[in-house]
């Protein structure tokens, strides 16, 4: 996108195309404007149109463009935090509402590919959580328990059982999550899309949102060559937020991460390597994660930005890294290769905003946006169309706060990240 081969890699050389759309022009009216085409603004664009809404979506690029083109793929169950955490943070009202809705999350995102026949690469066998040392081991096992008795499908594996289903002794054991899965992440949210395009709803991509008011009664969100009036506006901008809801971008601190993909590896190597195709990552503080495409390719990730001398210190550490972990790999090489921004909330958590009368939303996914974003999506347009009320959100209410030293923080993970992997994996 935007002629940028590091902004969506392998995702957009591998993705069907996004319906047709176009910018924004004149005036038109709605009952919804969202404002915002990630998972967030896509979900709920389709439950809105499929239960008689007039809506439009108003993209600033394109569809996909920001976390939702570029992440891993990981349809992960839950968030960072543990568990037994979510009512210390949340309170009691909401902390196991808000647990159970992401907790069985992957289930809608499965839902929806099914009925609108999405073709975005679903693979439902589960994630790997792995176990770096001792310490990872312990850490992972009270996540298991703290699961567990909620009844999830979560299960520990030792160091041999993790090593058949990976292909390396790297790890001490690994939490097995049959709830999550891999997908082709821009595949499903265009895909996505298409389904809200079918179900009626307008999108228009190219079209960034420079202002609002209200007029007649009715919210406005204005465009470079248009302009919406609605009864209500989902702002679902998130990370990348920009213009009348740019302080959404102030209260999160941007997490670079990178993604590389090999080329597709022979029948023989997939043999060995992540033969039942979980999608992991693992428990160190700068992370990796890794997962096959169904082409076969190895994609693998970590905090960094492929920029400046990032680009060539990212990628040695990662060829250092397979070969560590994969010898039967042999040289590597990379057919693409992209980056992009997580936007880590001081909680770790998401938050639900009220910008003003009827103009809601949620947003800081801290790097879990796939299931979140499409059930809170859905919630949003339940709580338009009446079904549930403002009490019944999985998250409560709170202010737009912006974090302290955000700046210098984002440049110090960056450098960090360098340094941590320009020294890593040579001894």
């Amino acid at each position: 996108m935007l002629n940028d081969p590091r902004s969506h890699g392998l995702w957009e050389r591998t993705a069907p195309p996004a319906p047709v759309t176009a910018p924004l022009e004149g005036s038109v009216s709605a009952d919804v404007v969202i404002v915002g085409g990630g998972y967030t603004g896509l979900s709920a664009a389709l439950h809105l149109a499929e239960r008689g809404a007039n809506v439009v979506l108003l993209e600033a690029t394109e569809i996909g463009f920001g976390g939702a083109g570029r992440n891993v793929g990981l349809i992960n169950a839950g968030m960072w935090v543990m568990p037994d955490d979510f009512p210390k943070e949340l309170g009691d009202h909401y902390g196991e509402r808000a647990l159970d809705l992401l907790g069985n999350g992957p289930y809608l995102v499965r839902e929806l590919i099914e009925k609108h026949g999405i073709a975005c690469e679903l693979e439902t066998s589960g994630t790997l959580h792995c176990a770096v040392g001792p310490e990872g081991i312990t850490e992972l096992e009270d996540r298991a328990r703290q699961w567990q008795k909620r009844g999830a499908p979560v299960t520990i594996l030792d160091a041999a059982e993790t090593e058949r289903r990976i292909g390396t002794k790297a790890y001490t054991g690994s939490l097995l999550d049959m709830r999550a899965g891999t997908l082709q992440p821009l595949a499903y949210a265009r895909g996505l899309a298409h389904a809200a395009v079918k179900a009626g709803a307008k999108l228009h991509t190219g079209s960034p949102v420079i202002g609002t008011g209200e007029a007649n009664g009715r919210k406005t969100v204005t465009t470079a060559r248009g302009e919406v009036s609605a009864d209500w506006i989902i702002v679902a901008t998130d990370a990348y937020s920009t213009g009348p809801w740019s302080e959404v971008r102030r209260e999160q601190v941007h997490l670079p991460y990178f993604n590389l993909a090999t080329k597709p590896l022979s029948a023989n190597l997939r043999r060995s390597i992540l033969p039942n195709s979980e999608g992991c990552w693992d428990t160190k503080e700068i992370l990796s994660s890794f997962r096959m495409d169904q082409a076969g390719r190895l994609v693998f990730g970590s905090v960094g930005a492929l920029r400046g001398t990032g680009i060539a210190v990212h990628k040695a550490w990662a060829r250092r890294s397979l070969k560590r972990l994969f010898p039967q790999l042999g040289d590597v090489e990379f057919e693409a290769e992209w980056y992009g921004k997580i936007g880590m909330t001081d909680n770790a958590l998401p938050r639900f905003h009220k910008f003003g009368k009827n103009v809601i939303g949620f947003s800081g996914y801290n790097g879990r946006g796939i299931s979140p974003g499409t059930n809170f999506g859905k919630v949003l347009a339940r709580h338009i169309l009446g079904e549930i009320t403002e009490q019944d959100l999985p998250l409560p209410l709170t202010e737009v706060k912006e974090q302290g030293f955000r700046t210098a923080r984002e440049a110090y993970y960056e450098a960090g990240a360098q340094i941590a992997h320009f020294t890593g994996e040579r001894f």
